[in-house]
């Protein structure tokens, strides 16, 4: 099973922070944020990374390397400009082989265990779902959420409300009508697989942060360091 990382947003909401630096690679606890990716995903056994990137993407391949130092494989999937989740992920298809494959956002920080990806996909492949969205509780910036969660299913209404993690498994299939190299946003996919009853959830009750802007990024800076 292959995992993906999406690194190529601008971080607008970071500057001037990412004028000089792509925000994957701003650090947190003494490494970069894309860097504790690495490291968890390792640890769970995946060996196939894939990366994409637009914004000052050279600095990420120079950072990153071949993902040798941590036991990885790494593809970048190079976008002359960012394409949006659901098109950066089409775009990077070939590179993400036929089976059911994780996407993490590179501008979170999560406990998340991504060793469950691989049971999560057994259960897509069982009920012919075609996501899998990771919810966490609504933090203060996002006090509304995104989706429910209903017998297992991911639902567009109902209460409580929870936050999408930016951590998801797919199944190849969701992005069979998104062109490689076109723009495409990931929710009107996501919304038609609720309509279809294909797409599942969980809530994942542990620590998420949204790294937006540069007072969160500061804030876990400090948490994370406090616990060394």
């Amino acid at each position: 099973m292959h995992a993906m990382i999406l690194a190529a947003g601008r971080g607008e909401r970071m500057r001037p922070l990412t004028d000089r630096c792509p925000k994957p690679l701003l650090h947190a606890g003494g490494r970069a944020l894309i860097e504790w990716h690495l490291a968890r995903l390792a640890g769970a056994g995946f060996r196939r990374v894939v990366v994409n990137h637009a914004h000052l993407g050279a600095m990420i391949e120079q950072a990153l390397g071949d993902g040798s130092r941590w036991g990885l494989s790494i593809a970048y999937s190079r976008e002359p400009q960012a394409l949006e989740t659901a098109g950066g992920i089409a775009n990077a298809m070939p590179l993400l082989g036929d089976g059911h494959f994780l996407v993490v956002n590179a501008d979170i920080w999560c406990d998340f265990d991504f060793g469950r990806a691989r049971t999560i996909a057994a259960q897509m492949r069982a009920a012919s779902l075609l996501a899998w969205c990771v919810l966490v509780d609504n933090p203060p910036q996002h006090p509304g959420g995104d989706f429910g969660i209903a017998s297992g299913r991911l639902t567009a209404e109902g209460s409580p409300r929870y936050t999408f993690s930016g951590i998801g498994v797919y199944a190849p299939s969701l992005f069979d009508g998104i062109a490689r190299g076109s723009k495409a946003p990931l929710a009107p996919l996501l919304r038609e697989a609720i309509r279809r009853r294909r797409a599942g959830a969980e809530r994942h009750p542990g620590r998420w942060v949204d790294v937006g802007t540069p007072q969160r990024l500061a804030e876990l800076d400090a948490q994370l360091l406090s616990e060394v």
